[in-house]
């Protein structure tokens, strides 16, 4: 019986050390992830030439909050990312892609151009998205009907 409890001891002591360690990853990912999106947004922001105050005035945010967000000590929500990107005029897609919100899926032609544009608003790209995805769908989703089922002219 005591060489059991010696097992599950060890066990026990096994799945802590194992608990502990992915724990850490997860922690490590997420500073990771933090510090990706702060620095992707600073460099944003100073390739657009505005002052973090600026920033921080149009998205919305509090300067400090911003810089905390910049230095990777602050993971922001989707919704800050989005009044962040707004204030970049940049799309809210590519900033929840860089924090890891969003998967990164294949950009075509007409996509890139879109989000590209600096003539239009980050609503208007998303509303021109959302159509030209609607329209691929469709088209997708009209097949040509299999021979049988087409009619056959009267004779």
């Amino acid at each position: 019986m005591a060489e059991n409890e010696g097992d599950l001891v060890a066990k026990a002591t096994e799945a802590t050390h194992v608990v502990a360690e992915a724990s850490d990853i997860v922690a490590a990912v997420v500073t990771t992830a933090a510090q990706d999106i702060g620095s992707y947004i600073r460099s944003q922001r100073e390739a657009a030439q505005v002052s973090m105050r600026q920033l921080a005035s149009r998205a919305g945010v509090s300067n400090p909050y911003l810089s905390q967000i910049e230095r990777g000590l602050r993971n922001p929500s989707a919704e800050v990312l989005a009044q962040i990107a707004k204030g970049l005029r940049v799309s809210s897609e590519v900033l929840y892609i860089r924090a890891g919100i969003l998967e990164a899926r294949p950009h075509g032609p007409v996509r890139e151009a879109l989000l590209g544009d600096e003539h239009i608003t980050e609503r208007q790209k998303q509303v021109l998205i959302e159509i030209y995805d609607s329209f691929c769908r469709e088209n997708e989703s009209t097949q040509e009907p299999e021979p049988d089922e087409q009619e056959t002219p009267d004779v």
